[in-house]
């Protein structure tokens, strides 16, 4: 790993995640012994909108039982265990924490699914997969960190089946304003690396891929927003993505709210083709 690429590991690996998502589990009353993707929904799917944005952006992709998908910054693994139960493809996911690796292949064993889904430790920008091996690719709220996009698109171009699809869900910059920090992504400016729906468009035309449909999620995110806060009103859930974010997780949602409300960024969906 280069530099970055090692602060943007820090920034999410915390040590005793496993331990922490089991305790939430075990707060919420979940059967252990009978544990399933959709017991870890609310922890698990690190991008705005959860669960609700996975199963969006899974309805655009028309993905068959047959096909090999990659997850390219896969986290914890939740988007990957719920498109292997929901269309019963083999699933395989990249992350550079290897906590998160860690915990995703924990995770998979405890609610059976270790036989579709596997992961493994890899920067996207030089991933340990051999030319033309999958069938279709999902990113949600990774690129955010990678300053190199042409190397990273050209990477999922690499590693894609001639007219295979891509979906990508990130958060993208709108204006020249600063945002406010810390958010999710990143603790500071240094590690925040967002582009514009139209520097995107140029970036996958570049790497042989068209854009056949793009949607500003920005209300969705608004909706989003209003449901965590009124579950939070009482203090945090037992399980949530604050359990990622760390300690000053209440100041980095404060932050995106902010960020979003000013128009600075916006959360954009894109599905896009490889072409043949």
């Amino acid at each position: 790993m280069n530099d970055i690429e090692n602060s943007v590991a820090q920034h999410y690996g915390s040590g005793d995640l496993l331990e922490r998502i089991l305790a939430g589990l075990a707060a919420t009353g979940a059967d252990m012994a009978r544990l399933g993707p959709d017991d870890l929904a609310p922890v698990d799917e690190f991008h705005l909108g959860g669960r609700n944005a996975t199963a969006y952006a899974l309805s655009k992709m028309a993905l068959r039982a047959d096909h090999h998908v990659l997850d390219v910054g896969c986290g914890i693994g939740g988007a990957t265990r719920h498109i292997a139960k929901q269309v019963g493809c083999k699933v395989t996911g990249i992350d550079l924490t290897p906590e998160y690796i860690a915990t995703a292949k924990t995770l998979a064993e405890m609610t059976g699914q270790g036989d579709r889904v596997s992961y493994e430790v890899a920067s996207a920008l030089a991933m340990p997969f051999d030319d033309e091996t999958f069938d279709a690719a999902i990113t949600l709220h990774v690129a955010m960190n990678i300053r190199d996009r042409a190397t990273l698109y050209g990477e999922i171009a690499r590693v894609l089946k001639p007219g295979a699809t891509l979906c990508i869900y990130d958060v993208m910059k709108k204006g020249d304003e600063a945002l406010s920090f810390p958010v999710p992504w990143a603790e500071t400016p240094e590690t925040s690396h967002l582009t514009t729906p139209e520097e995107m468009r140029t970036l996958l035309g570049d790497a042989r891929f068209s854009v056949q449909d793009a949607d500003d999620r920005t209300e969705f995110a608004r909706e989003f927003f209003r449901q965590i806060q009124a579950a939070a009103a009482g203090g945090p859930p037992p399980l949530g993505v604050h359990i990622l974010m760390g300690a000053n997780a209440r100041e980095k949602i404060g932050n995106t709210i902010e960020n979003l409300e000013s128009g600075r960024i916006a959360p954009v969906q894109m599905i896009a083709r490889l072409a043949e």
